[in-house]
């Protein structure tokens, strides 16, 4: 029996059902941008792995993304959590959270909705590349690096233009999958 071709970063069991029902899929609701968010910012400087496991605790302490309660946590918190050993415990990216739900509910107020804010990025179309090996995947773009700048100025933390680039290839804003795997488009 043939087994499905997936990006060769995916090949892991740990990354398959990610990779195959969320990786790359358009996401229009700003609970899920929420969580991409937040989920990649906790990655900086480790693995996805380490985030991937640490996923449903995040989702427990962090009222499943929802900006609206985590805006609304006291940054007293954060020395809780920092005792939690199913979380990234690093001081910075837990009160990153906090601040970061504050500003995403005042873009949601300024825009609408987040979705409305960050596909203005794209020209509300997923930008599609086509790797060819492990060494054509890109950690940075235009985009990126306009979307990083625009939100530092609007006071998030932990967004640079890297973070930025794997948030957008979580959201499906660009969509990265290797050419020969079996989630990639025309």
């Amino acid at each position: 029996m043939k087994t499905q071709s997936r990006c060769p970063w995916a090949e892991k069991e740990i990354f398959h059902a990610y990779h195959d029902q969320e990786w790359g899929t358009p996401s229009h609701n700003d609970d899920t941008h929420f969580e991409l968010l937040i989920l990649e910012g906790a990655q900086a400087g480790l693995s996805w792995e380490t985030v991937l496991k640490k996923r449903t605790a995040y989702r427990e302490v962090f009222a499943h993304f929802s900006p609206q309660a985590v805006a609304k946590m006291p940054f007293s918190v954060v020395d809780t959590l920092m005792l939690d050993v199913r979380l990234i415990r690093n001081r910075s990216k837990l009160t990153s959270t906090i601040i970061n739900a504050e500003k995403f509910l005042a873009i949601q107020k300024e825009f609408g909705s987040f979705n409305a804010y960050v596909w203005r990025f794209v020209n509300n179309q997923p930008l599609i590349y086509r790797p060819q090996s492990p060494a054509d995947y890109k950690t940075r773009n235009d985009v990126s690096d306009a979307l990083s700048k625009d939100l530092k100025k609007r006071g998030f933390k932990f967004i640079g233009t890297t973070i930025m680039y794997a948030y957008l290839q979580a959201a499906g804003l660009v969509d990265d999958h290797h050419s020969t795997c079996f989630r990639a488009t025309k």
